[in-house]
């Protein structure tokens, strides 16, 4: 049976009143590229739905020309319409706007816990674990707790220079819920896997999370 993935963008386009942003589009279209490449099916959400707005594009990169021509990019499908429980896996892609709408969406947190509790991987990169910080289970425990995790570090949006503009550090906020943040080097490509919880640290690891995550389904036949 086709695998199922989901990515999930903000919404949201204001960087604390100090520029313009969005979803950051390589972390989304690379992986796009490869799990259509892996024979996946693959749709896209934002939370408010239509097109989305961006950060980061570089029309020269054909992966994300192709993504951001794409017409599940051009009208995504809102959050609140969505069913989780028909993926296999969802990833949230980064973009800064994600800190502002992605931690306290119930849409974007449900997603997230119907995707795992039916065995599927969720997976997140970047500023996209801010998605992760409000996601409890059915039980009521958070899902990072007490796993490993990347995620954008304090060091790095220190030198992005907005650390005192973003309404709360990442990393802080996803080791106050109790997870274990192993962060790598600036801006070096760094994936963790726990189980079925995959997050990548950074825009260079986008891919290579990706890869993981269609390895993952592979090995879970999920």
């Amino acid at each position: 049976m086709t695998k199922r993935v989901l990515i999930v963008l903000t919404s949201h386009d204001d960087l604390g009143g100090v520029e313009k942003t969005g979803y950051y589009v390589p972390e989304a279209a690379h992986p796009w590229e490869i799990f259509r490449k892996a024979g996946f099916d693959v749709d896209v959400a934002s939370v408010k739905g239509g097109e989305p707005p961006q950060d980061g594009y570089d029309p020269a990169d054909p992966a994300q020309a192709a993504f951001v021509a794409a017409p599940e990019q051009r009208d995504t499908a809102r959050v609140a319409d969505v069913d989780g429980s028909r993926y296999d896996a969802v990833l949230y892609a980064g973009g800064h706007g994600t800190m502002w709408d992605f931690p306290d969406d119930p849409d974007v947190r449900r997603i997230g816990r119907e995707v795992y509790e039916r065995g599927g991987v969720v997976a997140a990169v970047c500023h996209g674990p801010s998605a992760l910080v409000n996601l409890t289970l059915s039980d009521g425990s958070y899902l990072v707790a007490g796993k490993r995790v990347a995620a954008f570090t304090n060091a790095e949006e220190e030198l992005r220079g907005v650390a005192d503009v973003v309404p709360f550090l990442l990393a802080d906020a996803l080791t106050a819920r109790g997870a274990r943040h192993e962060p790598g080097d600036n801006w070096q490509a760094r994936v963790v896997v726990d189980g079925r919880l995959a997050t990548g640290q950074n825009p260079a690891s986008a891919a290579p999370l990706a890869e993981r995550v269609v390895a993952l389904l592979a090995e879970r036949r999920v």
